[in-house]
């Protein structure tokens, strides 16, 4: 059953006053002058600026300027709630910044009840939000109305490649660029979808998921809560990870029709454990870029902000959103630390964690949405064991300190990055004196020595690498004990990143102290 079928039974029960819930007033309002048309009853919209304005079939007519007042327009409606009058479905448009109006309120309650004892007399509210006071609880009824489903989305692509052959402009895309393109609209209202594709065909003379992209980026910058990641590099960026590289590259087209039709559900996420510095939100920004999906990142600070109680509901409005712009990926970054040492504050309280993770616990259980959640953690130990279940995620991963082939790869594309090319640089003595070295330490060096050959005037050269190496005193020494420690858990609870897996732990992490 669809919303608006939904409706049409609820508004036949006699059911008084209902709250619909959208952004798409136009889209609702034409579809319940359709359902009113089909009932012969009479639409009579409402909003501040025209007052009451009846619809009765082709009769368009206005009920008095008075009615642009709130509590006039609900007097008015009022007064013609009576068993002789025909049908009639009141839309109240934006209502809900009066309903803290007492006078208001009261009113609405008034016309609930005698709405009860008349037939074929419905009240709507429509709004982007829900806002409804304590008092009308039990009087009011409830509706999301949905976004554009695929099949809604794909009529409009149609409609728009058919304007644009009427102007002689022919667009010609396969079925598996109109997949991808339906698939990216998903999320959108009607109104984005058709100035994204209008957009798309201006600029490019056919239509590009680049511009979809930039509409949902848009979309989260109003949001506040997320962020969105312009991403640019790709999994070629990454050194060595080659196991997770496969098993990544795997699932890129299990977001397809033809991915679920073949019996495939959609990859839940994987969680990134390691060390830090070893390219674990490079990651995430390169399976953005490699399945080319929007990325977008939860701070989990940014929901632990503002007064006590605030948490549950902005955690619930960030995923609900997050599903909105699906299918993408879901960055969230050091989820470790989000989820630990959130204790009593002004802030915060230890119920409010729990209820915190709860709510995204249940979602990364029970979502349908095509949303790919990549975690990364640095201590294992600060995450609750429900997360760590089977069915949170598809997979958890422990990317290590690079070895040395993988220290060659991270040398010779960060060398690359700078416009140098790697053939001028010895990337076997810089791989050897950079021994348990992270990336991210490994990039550093590279940048230091930059400095210091710019300093002397001088083209850089494997000497000032290896010179701020040299320098340089790693990670793995100053938390040798907690990297090992990192291993262990590691060691029978998750799979490796890279192609090589040591195999003694003890040895390594003492290799490390000396």
């Amino acid at each position: 059953m669809n919303t608006l079928e939904q409706l049409d039974i609820l508004m036949r029960a006699a059911y008084p006053i209902i709250y619909i819930v959208s952004h798409e007033e136009d889209r609702v309002k034409a579809q319940l002058k359709r359902l009113a048309r089909d009932r012969n009853k009479i639409l009579t919209t409402w909003s501040c600026t025209q007052g009451l304005i009846s619809f009765d079939g082709s009769d368009i007519r206005s009920l008095g300027d008075d009615t642009r007042d709130p509590f006039a327009a609900l007097e008015k409606v009022e007064e013609l709630c009576v068993p002789s009058t025909k049908g009639t479905i009141w839309v109240f448009c934006d209502l809900h910044p009066y309903l803290d109006d007492p006078m208001l309120t009261r009113k609405l309650k008034e016309i609930a009840q005698k709405m009860k004892t008349v037939q074929k007399k419905t009240l709507v509210l429509l709004s982007p939000i829900l806002k409804l006071p304590t008092e009308l609880d039990k009087s009011v009824t409830v509706l999301d109305w949905p976004l554009p489903t695929q099949a809604d989305i794909e009529r409009m692509l149609t409609t728009a490649m058919s304007d644009m052959k009427a102007r002689e402009i022919e667009i010609v895309l396969s079925e598996e660029e109109k997949e991808k393109i339906i698939k990216s609209c998903s999320g959108l209202t009607s109104e984005e979808i058709e100035n994204v594709l209008s957009r798309s065909l201006i600029v490019n003379r056919t239509i590009s998921t680049d511009f979809i992209i930039e509409e949902k980026k848009q979309i989260v910058r109003k949001e506040g809560i997320l962020e969105y990641f312009d991403v640019v590099s790709g999994l070629n960026d990454v050194g060595g990870l080659e196991q997770l590289k496969i098993w990544l590259r795997k699932r890129g087209s299990s977001f397809t029709d033809a991915a679920k039709a073949f019996g495939l559900s959609f990859p839940k996420g994987v969680l990134l454990l390691g060390v830090q510095g070893c390219g674990k939100s490079l990651v995430c920004k390169a399976v953005a870029n490699l399945w080319q999906l929007p990325l977008i990142k939860l701070e989990m600070g940014k929901i632990f902000e503002g007064v006590v109680g605030g948490s549950e509901a902005k955690i619930s409005k960030a995923l609900a959103f997050t599903e909105r712009i699906a299918p993408c990926i879901l960055w969230v970054d050091e989820i470790d630390k989000g989820f630990a040492g959130m204790g009593s504050s002004n802030f915060s309280d230890a119920g409010t964690t729990a209820r915190v993770i709860g709510s995204f616990l249940a979602w990364m259980q029970e979502k349908k949405s095509p949303v790919f959640i990549v975690a990364t953690a640095n201590d294992i130990q600060n995450l609750p064991p429900e997360l760590l279940r089977k069915g949170r995620f598809d997979e958890i991963f422990f990317i290590d300190l690079p070895d040395e082939e993988e220290r060659k790869q991270i040398l010779d594309i960060h060398i690359r990055k700078r416009n140098r090319d790697s053939v001028n640089f010895d990337l076997d003595t810089l791989a050897g004196s950079c021994k348990d070295f992270s990336g991210a330490e490994i990039e550093a060096a590279i940048e230091e020595g930059m400095f210091s050959a710019f300093d002397a005037k001088t083209e850089v050269q494997t000497k000032h690498i290896a010179d701020a190496l040299s320098e340089t005193v790693p990670l793995s020494k100053t938390m040798a004990e907690k990297i090992d420690a990192l291993r262990t858990w590691a060691s029978t609870r998750a799979r490796y990143a890279s192609k090589k897996v040591p195999t003694d732990f003890s040895d390594r992490s003492r290799a490390i102290e000396m």
